[in-house]
């Protein structure tokens, strides 16, 4: 018998994303899985259920039949971490059966319950937010994939806001001066948003901590801002570290002439499992000219500039600070379709012949596996719960 995979529908306020599309849903099907969808799970992405059902899935309608499918499932998928369901009138993380695989984003530093509960039920979860950064998990990266939307989205946010061309103009009545964008953070959303910038044609400058990426961001045809780098912020994976309070003072010191400059500011500096480094201060924000624009996506984590305010749109000293801790739902057709492909190659790891096994000795399984068998296996997480445990 093969095993069954229950696609959730999303109850997060506002989400719109799905973790499984027709395409992907045709190849589990063909890989020997049994899929179940919640009714409307795709319908944030615009992908009707019939759609689902002629891929092979079968649709749970009513609250008693998805009920039964969230209990009766091998495996689920999600986008969003598993969370309170008033629809169903339980905890997401309560209906699952010990033995069953979640893959979700889990973010477990902010989700210390869920993980516990998790843990307590004996369920595997495969943390999306966990996978290594490795070369074989590349097409499993959703951070990546849905992080290169967020610096799409960031731009053409600014550019639609903005009270300025981003390009050159040559125009009979004179002429226009491009817009100047300060991009922070070389990351996939930064370059992502240092590419998109630079297409609508406005002068970019970037900043980043890590001297490596200078390479990548000058080939996109932008100007990378020199720091005084008497120390790396290089961290593992290729992610940005934290670093000292110093060296994060001598690089605002650096950036505050370039920020008064620019008209659109783009903040995508982020370490995992820490807080966001405050990169842009309210000083700097007051040597901002009127009518600028920051867009800061590290909001969810505390934001890169000490005004942002979480999912807002404020105005500060003259200047619009949009705080967007989620751009990719702002265009949940890709993104889902990117996210699907993302857990798709996942369970092909763990897939085999529509049974399901865990290959502890694979790496990229041993890194995204936060609970298994009644431990807490990433070993952060299990600190930070004993430390609250006291």
């Amino acid at each position: 018998m093969s095993a069954q995979v229950f696609v959730a529908k999303e109850c997060a306020p506002g989400e719109l994303r799905v973790a499984a599309t027709p395409e992907t849903i045709k190849r589990l099907v063909k890989d020997g899985l049994t899929v179940v969808v919640q009714a409307g799970a795709g319908a944030g992405a615009n992908i009707a259920d019939k759609a689902f059902e002629d891929a092979g899935a079968s649709i749970a309608q009513d609250a008693q039949q998805q009920k039964a499918a969230w209990q009766s499932a091998d495996m689920v998928l999600k986008v969003s971490p598993l969370q309170k369901n008033d629809a169903l009138g339980a905890d997401e993380a309560t209906l699952l059966k010990p033995g069953a695989i979640v893959i979700s984003h889990v973010w477990p530093h902010k989700q210390l319950e869920l993980v516990k509960t998790l843990a307590e039920r004996k369920v595997s979860c495969l943390a999306m937010d966990l996978l290594p950064r490795i070369s074989r998990a590349q097409v499993m990266d959703s951070l990546s994939s849905q992080a290169n939307i967020a610096g799409y989205k960031a731009v053409v946010l600014a550019a639609s806001r903005l009270g300025k061309y981003f390009p050159l103009l040559m125009t009979a009545a004179g002429t226009i001066q491009p817009s100047r964008v300060v991009i922070m953070g070389a990351g996939v959303a930064g370059l992502q948003a240092i590419a998109t910038a630079r297409r609508l044609g406005a002068l970019v400058e970037v900043s980043d901590i890590r001297p490596a990426v200078k390479e990548q961001v000058e080939s996109l045809g932008a100007k990378f801002i020199e720091l005084p780098m008497q120390e790396s912020g290089e961290g593992q994976g290729g992610y940005a570290k934290e670093v000292s309070k110093e060296f994060l003072a001598k690089q605002q010191e650096v950036l505050k002439a370039r920020i008064a400059q620019a008209d659109v500011v783009i903040t995508t500096a982020q370490v995992p499992g820490r807080p966001a480094p405050r990169l842009v201060t309210e000083d700097m924000v007051k040597a901002m000219r009127a009518g600028s624009i920051i867009v800061d996506i590290a909001a969810d984590s505390g934001g890169n500039c000490e005004l942002t305010e979480n999912n807002k749109e404020v105005v500060k000293h003259g200047v619009l600070i949009m705080g967007y801790s989620n751009l990719p739902n702002t265009m949940p057709e890709d993104a889902s379709n990117l996210y699907a492909r993302n857990v798709y190659a996942l369970i092909k790891l763990v897939n085999d012949k529509g049974a399901l096994k865990l290959n502890l000795e694979d790496e990229i399984i041993a890194g995204a596996l936060l609970t298994n068998d009644g431990a807490v296996r990433h070993q952060a997480t299990a600190d930070a719960l004993k430390a609250k445990a006291g």
